[in-house]
């Protein structure tokens, strides 16, 4: 056997939460790549639908669904139309997040509606995204796979009012290892990916601010801002058979800058 066949996910079928999004989108069409039936949700229906049209154009197939995965209606419908359409689920990559530096407050001042807002769209989406994966998992009683999107700012502070981010990421960390210990006896894994910043068009503004670039590479041990492709080996790695004795771990993807802390 080749080890890399090990790699593949050819029969599976993969739910990505924020598979419109640039990281969703990214995971989706290399699982894709590697073999993957994509059931792409994104509340935004067309960015959603433009995933899965490029997994088709590159001879894949997908499903999208304008979806808001803060409600549980909404991910228990993705949920039965990937099995209506694939007769199956087995992957689901919790990819919707982000909007930390929209609301940036100081800790003791932090306001409640901007505190909601971030638990909602990074905690709430990956918990009620995956109750409805993982039930459907539980009831077919194949496996599965449970890949998390948690952060290098569930380990490190940063003087910038960050609370609630901080608080969410860590609080998907802790579940990421709590549902692993649990879910193993129905042979469902659960790991996280931990990135530092990425490159992607949430950012672009943030980005185009030289000094604000120089201060981000200058801290990360190999001098450059994180792409998303470089997420996608660590999942596809999740996602598959090589990682079959692989549960509860969170990966760091930081170019090395929890590494310097």
């Amino acid at each position: 056997m080749n080890p890399l066949d090990a790699f593949r996910l050819d029969g599976r079928v993969a739910f990505v939460s924020g598979g419109g999004g640039a990281i969703g989108a990214a995971l989706a069409e290399a699982m894709a790549a590697a073999g993957a039936s994509i059931v792409a949700a994104d509340l935004d229906e067309g960015r959603a639908g433009e995933t899965a049209e490029r997994v088709r154009a590159a001879g894949g197939q997908a499903i999208s669904f304008g979806a808001d995965i803060t409600r549980e209606a909404d991910a228990e419908r993705v949920v039965a139309g990937a099995i209506d359409r694939f007769g199956r689920l087995d992957i689901v990559v919790n990819a919707v997040g982000g909007g930390a530096g929209r609301v940036l407050f100081e800790a003791q001042d932090y306001p409640r509606d901007a505190w909601d807002w971030i638990m909602e769209l990074n905690l709430r989406s990956t918990l009620i995204g995956t109750q409805a994966a993982a039930r459907a998992m539980i009831r077919a009683g194949n496996g599965g796979r449970v890949i998390n999107i948690s952060s290098v700012r569930a380990l490190l502070g940063i003087n910038a009012g960050y609370s609630a981010y901080v608080a969410a990421k860590g609080a998907i960390s802790s579940l990421t290892r709590q549902w692993a210990t649990e879910w193993a006896k129905h042979g469902i894994t659960v790991n996280a990916i931990s990135p530092t910043f990425v490159d992607t068009p949430q950012v672009a503004s943030l980005l185009a601010d030289p000094e604000f670039t120089a201060n981000l590479v200058n801290r990360v041990p190999l001098r450059r801002v994180g792409q998303t492709d470089d997420l996608v080996g660590a999942v596809i790695f999740f996602a598959s058979d090589a990682s079959s004795f692989v549960t509860g771990q969170i990966l760091g993807i930081d170019g090395g800058l929890t590494a310097t802390q």
